[in-house]
């Protein structure tokens, strides 16, 4: 049996019952002790839980998407968990990490993904692809969500345990995002960014998605990887908490998780060395040709490595999806590993 297997999820109805269906198949999938009995958690819980800083937070949310933090409730209900634990799980990346974590721990916070951005050629579809990094405990406890909500278009969307869906996925607006971390020293209060995600999956455009990255309410943030099937425009977007640069992609780029734009120069933020690695290492194959053998050329590179599966790593690459727009549609693959291919795959209609 494969070690990483990624459980297919339908959700429907209204925003409780989708957060519902989630954490009911989180807590089958037994990630609990994974999630919430991590040295990352336990910090975080021990610095936060009955702070007026998580509180505000949690204002924040309630004021500008009520819907998503009603999602979280139902993730809890579904978890058989209370709604604090859970929002603190979700806004991990809002709140500075205390003194006194091990060194892994404070690697792990830094860590994230890599992604590439394809232009289209001729007739041929964009092509978004991105490396989902994270904690090892995660191989086979993650979920790719299929939602159809009473409000708001239909999504899919890869899914850490516990967490609100928006990390990678789609919908049926033809949007495609992906996450990258980036650890900026900006944070403030405001609307988590792990909310400010999900609210990009409901986006209808391309131009609503940018609109939402630019709030000036947000209490952290992330580079974003976006696309819109019917244009097949792809954007790239560092958005910490304070600021938002966007950039029309023209030829073929990656990122992986530190800023590289220089709206940002003055902004103090930590690189860790793989993510330096990664981004020097995608930038090299791609201006030596390795993208005329597919995304998966770059992606499943083992050498710098942009694809991590050594047990010596930081973290461990958790799955990579690979998205081509078309006018009309977006066809999607989701790979486990390598010798584990379109573990998932279908075809979204853009409506």
């Amino acid at each position: 049996m494969s070690r990483n297997t990624i459980s297919r999820v339908h959700a429907k109805g209204d925003a409780f019952s989708i957060g519902f269906a989630v954490g009911r198949a989180c807590a089958a999938a037994g990630s609990l002790e994974r999630t919430f009995g991590s040295e990352l958690y336990r910090a975080l819980d021990a610095r936060w839980r009955g702070s007026e800083y998580l509180k505000t937070l949690e204002s924040a949310a309630r004021g500008v998407y009520p819907r998503y933090v009603r999602e979280i409730e139902g993730i809890a209900a579904g978890l058989h968990q209370d709604f604090e634990t859970v929002f603190l799980w979700n806004c991990m990346g809002d709140l500075r990490l205390p003194e006194g974590v091990s060194p892994a721990t404070k690697i792990i916070a830094e860590t994230g993904c890599t992604s590439l951005l394809i232009p289209a050629k001729g007739d041929g579809p964009a092509i978004l692809a991105h490396n989902e990094d994270g904690e090892a405990e995660f191989l086979g406890a993650c979920l790719w969500v299929e939602a159809e909500p009473d409000e708001g278009p239909a999504w899919s969307s890869f899914t850490y345990p516990g967490m609100l869906s928006g990390d990678f996925g789609l919908n049926q607006a033809g949007i495609v995002q992906a996450m990258n971390n980036i650890t900026p020293n900006d944070l403030q209060p405001g609307v988590p960014r792990h909310i400010i995600i999900r609210a990009t999956m409901d986006a209808k455009g391309l131009d609503e998605a940018i609109e939402i990255l630019k709030r000036k309410d947000r209490a952290s943030g992330y580079h974003h990887n976006l696309g819109e099937a019917k244009t097949r425009r792809l954007v790239s977007v560092e958005a910490p908490a304070s600021g938002c640069a966007v950039r029309e992609v023209w030829l073929p780029r990656a990122h992986a998780n530190h800023m590289l734009y220089g709206e940002f120069d003055g902004l103090k933020q930590t690189i860790n060395p793989s993510s330096r690695n990664r981004q020097e290492a995608a930038d090299r194959m791609i201006a030596e040709g390795a993208l005329a053998n597919g995304a998966e050329a770059v992606l499943f590179d083992e050498t710098a490595p942009i694809y991590k599966n050594r047990q010596d790593e930081d973290s461990q690459t958790l799955a990579m999806g690979v998205f081509e727009l078309f006018p009309d549609r977006v066809e999607w693959r989701v790979h486990a590993a390598p010798e584990e291919r379109n573990a998932l795959s279908g075809t979204m209609r853009v409506v």
